[in-house]
């Protein structure tokens, strides 16, 4: 008996060491996400229906004062916010509804506000995203601070690419493809998501500048947590003695300044490898669903709390980066019809919305289909 309820309910068991972490972080990127919608929504003056947790059948919920219904739904994977007049969860208008809505409903109706107001609503989605990893990283950076060094060569490592361009010990980065580098951090930035590109390096030598150009290769490497994952590398070491680790201290300014700065540069990066994987230069296997992420959750909630709370910092930064690109029924496919609306001043017409929300949904459940893959199959 005891064998059986440590296997179901253990540290280390699936319910516990796996889906109760994974569903925790979802929850919490969700749920900002869903009230980064319904805050705003509600500061325009547009009426809310429903607030879920969750698709599918409601598992519990109430009713709040301004009449909507917060609910936790039997679907884990995601949430939505609808609002008056809504056809469904996408947010998408409906003409009949339309006609059935009373005066009231019809002047706090989603799809009667001015462009501006819809356009803030949705966006406040993926901002909520974002300032969500702001603000635990400012809070890591509070905390713990920054460990840095200098952008020093201590050892090349031999056949590597930057031992082919002719790299050195004792050599100092200046620059990366014209990007200054002030830590040996930032050269790795630059680095690591250009596996098979060409990149310029400036180094300083003996008092003067060197060009040199080399081609990051791939290579794998666990993180803490034990995740592989696929990065380029020219084949540079950097240390202690050279590289003089230290710590920076961040004040509550500094923090959140830095904290921006690396989420932007988290947003970056994430944009650079969705385009070299929409031309075949990045490895199929580096993007996961739903089951990769719920065995990243379970890694990182054996290293601690801190290690969870770093994964949700991530995890939201990525969800909102998605949630902005121009497919509907995405919040960028919203954002796009929108700026349509606000140059041609009219709505875009209910025949091509559909038309065009159809295909997006088919391309949002292929790639659905396409991360599920990989994760059961794939890689």
């Amino acid at each position: 008996m005891n064998e059986l309820f440590s296997t179901l309910f253990g540290l280390d068991s699936l319910l516990v060491g796996t889906i109760v972490p994974f569903l925790f972080v979802l929850t919490v990127v969700v749920f900002v996400h869903e009230m980064g919608h319904y805050l705003v929504g509600r500061w325009c003056g547009i009426g809310v229906k429903a607030f879920s947790i969750g698709f599918g059948p409601e598992i519990f919920g109430f009713n709040d004062r301004h009449g909507t219904r917060w609910k936790l739904s039997a679907i884990p994977l995601g949430g939505y916010v609808k609002f008056v007049g809504d056809m469904n969860v996408t947010s998408t208008p409906d003409a009949e509804e339309a006609e059935k809505l009373t005066p009231a409903e019809r002047h706090v109706a989603f799809h009667t506000q001015p462009v501006w107001k819809r356009a803030a609503t949705v966006v406040a989605g993926p901002l909520f995203n974002f300032l969500l990893t702001i603000a635990v990283l400012a809070t890591f950076f509070m905390t713990y601070g920054r460990v840095v060094s200098e952008p020093m060569i201590a050892e090349v490592q031999a056949g590597s690419p930057a031992e082919i361009a002719g790299f050195m010990p004792g050599d100092r980065f200046v620059s990366v493809n014209g990007s200054p580098v002030r830590t040996f951090a930032d050269v790795q930035y630059h680095v690591s998501g250009r596996a098979g590109d060409p990149l310029v390096f400036v180094l300083l030598r003996d008092g003067k500048e060197v060009e040199l150009t080399a081609t990051p290769k791939v290579t794998e490497q666990k993180d803490a947590a034990g995740n592989t994952f696929r990065i380029g590398v020219i084949g540079v070491v950097n240390n202690n003695e050279v590289g003089q680790f230290r710590v920076i201290e961040y004040s509550v300014p500094g923090a959140v300044a830095e904290a921006v700065n690396e989420t932007g540069r988290i947003i970056a990066r994430t944009g650079q490898f969705l385009k070299r994987f929409a031309v075949g230069r990045e490895d199929k296997c580096q993007l996961g669903g739903p089951i990769k992420i719920a065995d990243m959750a379970g890694k990182a909630a054996k290293l601690g709390f801190e290690r969870l709370v770093e994964l949700i910092a991530l995890l939201s930064v990525g969800i909102g980066f998605l949630n902005l690109l121009p497919i509907p029924p995405l919040d960028g496919g919203h954002l796009v019809f929108y700026g349509i609306e606000a140059v041609i001043r009219r709505p875009v017409s209910e025949r091509m919305m559909e038309a065009v929300y159809r295909t997006g949904m088919i391309l949002v459940l292929a790639f659905m289909a396409f991360v599920f893959w990989n994760d059961l199959f794939g890689c």
